[in-house]
C-alpha cells in the first residue's frame, strides 16, 4: 500500500450484520483497517443476533437451518480481530462532512472516516390498528429479539398477525421453542401465496423451508388464517385475546401475546444525513436510498449494503456488503478483482428478481386503513391519532409529509417517525386521494434516535481512532 493510501482516515463501516460483516472482511483482506460501529454487543445483526449471556442453547437451537451461516460468520468476524476497530453497543447519530457523531457507554465520541460504508439494516414496519400499543403486543422483530437474544418468550399463548415471510418464520421459531402458538392471522390471500411457486426453479430451498415451516406448524395444532381483515388487540391492562374479519364473518382468539408486523422498511436515516438521494420504490412502497450495481451511493465516498438500501435478506446483505467494499477499495486506487465484482453483481440481480415474487406472494394490505377508528393511535411518543392526522389533511388542505409534521406533530417524538412516518404516509395518501409515491418522505433529523440531554454539554475533539 502506497504511503498516500496509509495516511488517509479510516473506512467507516455502520453496522455488524451479514452485510458489515462480509465488509469488513474484503476491507481488510485487502490491508485496509476499518472501524466497525454497532449498536449491538455482539455481531451478527437481527438475523444472526447473539445472546446477551450464555444461556444453554446452541446455534442450531437459535437459528434453525440458518445455524451453519450465522456460525461461520460470528467466526470469521471474531477472527478480524486485531485487523480493524470494533466499536459496539455505539450508536452513530449523525454524519456530516467526513464526521460521525456517535455515542457510547463512555459518552459522545467524533470519528473522522475516509469512506463510509452504510449497513444499518431494516426493522418493522407497523400499520397501527385498535389495540396494537397494549402489553403484550409485540412486532415481530422485537419478538424475536426476545427469543433469541434474551432467551425468553412473549407469552405462553401467542398469535401472529400480519404478513410477509417473517410472520411465518417467528411463528416458527417460537413454535419449535415449545410455545403454544394459538394462530398465524395473514393479511395476504391464500391465492396471492401460490405466486411463491414461480421462484421454485430458481430458489427451491427457500420455498421448501417455507412450505416445510408451514407443515409442521400444522402438524402442531396451529390454525392459519388468510386474506384477514379488521384485525383488533383486545384487552384492558394488557392483551387478553385478538379478533379478525375473515371471509365476512367476525372471529376471536384468547391469547395472552402477540406478535405483529407488515414486512420490513430500511433504517435509512443515517443515508439521509450523508446527503444520498432518495427515490419511491414502488415494490416497498417506501422511499430507497439510490445505489448503482456497485453499491455506490450518490454522494462520493458513501456506499450501501444490506437491507438499509432495500429488503433483499440475510444472502443479499452479505452480496452487497462485499460489492460495496469492493468499490470502496476501487475508489482509493487500489487493485480488485473485476470478475469477482461481476459475478458478485449478477448473484444481487438473480436475488432481487426473487425478492419480487415474495412481494407478491405477501401485499401490503393497503386496503386497511379505510377501516381504522379514528382513535386508533398512530404516534404513540406524541400522541397523535387516526382521527388527528384524517382532521388536519382536510382542515389545512395538507398533501405533504413534512408539513403534516409541522402541523400535527406526528414523527417529532423519540422514534423521529421511524415507527409512525410510513403509517403516517398511508393515512395522508388515503385521506387526501393521492399515491404513496406523492406524500414524500419525513426528512432525516440529528439524532437518528434518543440521546441522554448530558451529551449537549460535552464538546468532543475529532478523532479518526475508535472509541474506546
Amino acid at each position: 500500500m502506497s504511503d498516500a493510501a496509509k495516511d488517509r482516515a479510516q473506512p467507516l463501516i455502520v453496522g455488524a450484520g451479514p452485510a458489515g460483516i462480509r465488509a469488513a472482511a474484503t476491507l481488510v483482506a485487502a490491508g485496509l483497517r476499518p472501524i466497525v460501529v454497532d449498536e449491538a454487543p455482539a455481531c451478527g445483526g437481527q438475523i444472526y443476533r447473539q445472546p446477551f449471556v450464555p444461556d444453554g442453547r446452541d446455534a442450531r437451537a437459535r437459528y434453525g437451518s440458518e445455524a451453519p451461516k450465522a456460525e461461520r460468520l460470528h467466526k470469521e468476524f471474531a477472527a478480524l480481530q486485531g485487523k480493524f476497530d470494533y466499536v459496539p453497543n455505539t450508536l452513530v447519530w449523525n454524519l456530516s462532512d467526513g464526521i460521525a457523531d456517535v455515542a457510547t457507554s463512555g459518552g459522545h465520541r467524533r470519528l473522522a472516516h475516509d469512506g463510509l460504508i452504510l449497513a444499518t439494516g431494516a426493522m418493522d414496519r407497523i400499520l397501527p390498528v385498535p389495540g396494537w400499543t397494549l402489553p403484550g403486543v409485540f412486532s415481530l422483530g422485537g419478538s424475536q429479539i426476545a427469543l433469541k437474544a434474551q432467551g425468553c418468550v412473549i407469552g405462553s399463548r401467542i398469535v401472529f398477525a400480519g404478513t410477509g415471510p417473517l410472520l411465518y418464520l417467528v411463528a416458527w421459531q417460537y413454535m419449535k421453542a415449545g410455545v403454544k402458538v394459538a394462530a398465524v392471522l395473514d393479511a395476504a390471500p391464500l391465492t396471492a401465496q401460490m405466486a411463491m411457486m414461480k421462484a421454485l426453479p430458481g430458489f427451491p430451498a427457500i420455498v421448501l423451508r417455507g412450505t416445510r415451516f408451514v407443515a409442521e406448524m400444522m402438524m402442531k395444532g396451529v390454525a392459519f388464517h388468510y386474506g384477514i381483515n379488521k384485525l383488533r388487540f383486545e384487552g384492558t391492562s394488557r392483551i387478553e385475546g385478538v379478533s379478525f374479519e375473515v371471509r365476512g364473518k367476525r372471529r376471536h382468539l384468547a391469547c395472552d401475546g402477540a406478535g405483529f408486523g407488515l414486512g420490513l422498511k430500511p433504517e435509512a436515516q443515517l443515508a439521509d444525513l450523508a446527503g444520498c438521494q432518495f427515490a419511491f420504490n414502488e415494490r416497498d412502497r417506501v422511499f430507497l436510498p439510490q445505489t448503482d450495481a456497485a453499491r455506490r451511493s450518490s454522494v462520493t465516498g458513501v456506499y450501501l449494503a444490506g437491507d438499509g438500501s432495500g429488503i433483499a435478506g440475510a444472502d443479499a446483505a452479505e452480496i452487497s456488503g462485499e460489492r460495496a467494499a469492493l468499490s470502496l477499495i476501487e475508489d482509493r486506487g487500489l487493485a480488485v478483482d473485476p470478475g469477482r465484482a461481476g459475478v458478485l453483481e449478477k448473484e444481487l440481480r438473480k436475488i432481487f428478481a426473487f425478492r419480487n415474487v415474495l412481494e407478491q406472494s405477501f401485499p401490503f394490505p393497503s386496503q386497511w386503513i379505510a377501516d381504522l377508528p379514528g382513535d386508533t393511535m398512530v404516534c404513540r411518543c406524541e400522541e397523535i391519532d387516526v382521527s388527528a392526522i384524517r382532521d388536519a389533511a382536510d382542515h389545512f388542505g395538507i398533501v405533504e409529509m413534512n408539513r403534516l409534521k409541522a402541523v400535527s406533530r406526528v414523527g417529532m417524538g423519540r422514534c423521529q417517525g421511524r415507527v409512525c412516518g410510513s403509517a403516517a404516509a398511508e393515512l395522508l395518501a388515503a385521506s387526501t386521494g393521492r399515491p404513496i409515491s406523492a406524500v414524500g418522505r419525513l426528512r432525516g433529523q440529528a439524532p437518528v434516535k434518543p440521546l441522554p440531554m448530558s451529551y449537549a454539554a460535552i464538546a468532543p475533539a475529532v478523532t479518526g481512532e475508535a472509541a474506546e
